[in-house]
């Protein structure tokens, strides 16, 4: 998978060009969240950042660079959220650390609810697949040592395949959850998503 970092023009080294780029992708994350993938332009660009498109082509070749490197930076974002919170319920119950880490993710997500959808729903699949699965593998690796570590795994499947199912069954629903708003309130929804969970952990 390509980086941000190989898709930029040029790398900044010094503190007053790193703070350049990170206005810059940060104008673009807010462009986007606000209008969408369509209406984002380098122009839009670098007038909500507070620079010339000079200056902006100066470290990225164009609105996919840009892109990328706003993919690249919230997702890892989220990723740091989530796995703090996960790492923070650890000690708990297997009952108990279910219900507290997916409480933690929903919270997570509905913060970051706008570029959630447009990453979902607005960008290509092909440009933000690899950045997705990085944050997967990183939450799939704490359960796996989790499951390893208290034997909490289904008899069925080693801890590792059963990490990589309750990583993607847990986030797909999360994710629809906070994003097409079902007549189901947060509570339940937890509650009911423990009860698979753990359904799966028993068998």
């Amino acid at each position: 998978m390509a980086t941000a970092a190989d898709r930029m023009r040029r790398q900044p080294q010094q503190p007053r060009s790193r703070a350049m780029v990170d206005r810059i992708v940060e104008a673009a994350r807010d462009l986007l969240v606000a209008d969408g993938l369509a209406r984002l332009t380098t122009n839009r660009i670098a007038e909500r950042a507070g620079i010339s498109p000079g200056s902006l082509y100066q470290y990225f070749p164009d609105k996919a660079a840009i892109v990328s490197a706003v993919v690249d930076r919230y997702s890892a974002q989220i990723g740091d959220e989530v796995a703090a919170a996960y790492l923070e319920a650890m000690h708990l119950p297997v009952p108990e650390l279910l219900h507290a880490a997916f409480t933690a993710l929903l919270e997570v997500l509905t913060r970051h609810r706008e570029y959630v959808r447009v990453v979902r729903l607005e960008l290509p699949q092909s440009q933000v697949a690899g950045h997705v699965q990085l944050v997967e593998r990183r939450i799939e690796d704490l359960v796996a040592v989790y499951l390893t570590a208290t034997g909490g795994t289904s008899a069925r499947l080693p801890a590792a395949s059963s990490a990589w199912l309750l990583v993607r069954l847990v986030e797909h629903l999360c994710v629809q959850w906070v994003l097409e708003q079902p007549a189901i309130d947060q509570q339940t929804f937890v509650a009911e998503l423990t009860l698979l969970t753990q359904a799966h952990l028993d068998r």
